[in-house]
């Protein structure tokens, strides 16, 4: 990443580049993306840790040049496809909220977390690799989990955008102004010793 993204995201104390180097343009080309470069963003998250090792994250996902494409678009709210119209994938992100423990399900509270941190292996790994990785929430939850089959014991959680980086200048007017990386609140207002503090 360049090093204009790490000047404008200093960080408090000390990490690895990896971590204030990513972060989620919109701007992509259309250019499509190999099917070994999408899956080696999912084997990325395929090593994320969970609870009991229960993995419960799962992916369904369309390339710009299959059939599915105007499905997956028509989950998004009319802001997101506005710009998404240029990635190379689109993604869904399922959790399970079950284990299958001999036959009987077991309820896991920790599935949204573990499917977060699934996610964010493949927004680094896209990011190593020079490529846009932008989660959503502004898509229509219901109409995704139907059309997609996904089981009641599913949760959807998220819409994720792949591809290319492309030119700020080619997005709508409003999101060019918006396309830059994002600050982060400093740690005093989300760590905290011993008891919560409400900020």
């Amino acid at each position: 990443m360049s090093n204009a993204v790490l000047d404008a995201r200093k960080t408090e104390h000390p990490v690895d580049p990896i971590f204030p180097s990513r972060w989620s343009p919109r701007a992509m080309s259309g250019e499509s993306l190999s099917r070994e470069a999408l899956l080696s963003l999912f084997e990325a998250a395929r090593w994320a840790p969970s609870s009991s090792n229960g993995q419960p994250w799962r992916f369904v996902y369309a390339t710009r040049e299959s059939q599915e494409w105007p499905l997956f678009m028509s989950f998004l709210v009319e802001f997101n496809q506005a710009w998404t119209k240029n990635a190379a994938a689109l993604v869904v992100a399922v959790s399970r909220k079950d284990f299958d423990n001999n036959g009987k399900s077991v309820p896991v509270r920790t599935h949204a977390f573990d499917t977060g941190s699934a996610w964010m292996s493949l927004a680094l790994q896209a990011s190593l690799k020079g490529l846009v990785a932008h989660g959503m929430a502004g898509f229509d939850y219901d109409k995704a989990k139907a059309a997609l089959k996904i089981p009641d014991n599913y949760e959807v959680q998220a819409m994720i955008a792949l591809g290319k980086p492309g030119k700020k200048e080619d997005l709508p007017k409003a999101l060019q102004e918006r396309e830059f990386p994002s600050g982060r609140k400093p740690l005093s207002e989300t760590v905290f010793e011993g008891t919560f503090k409400a900020t």
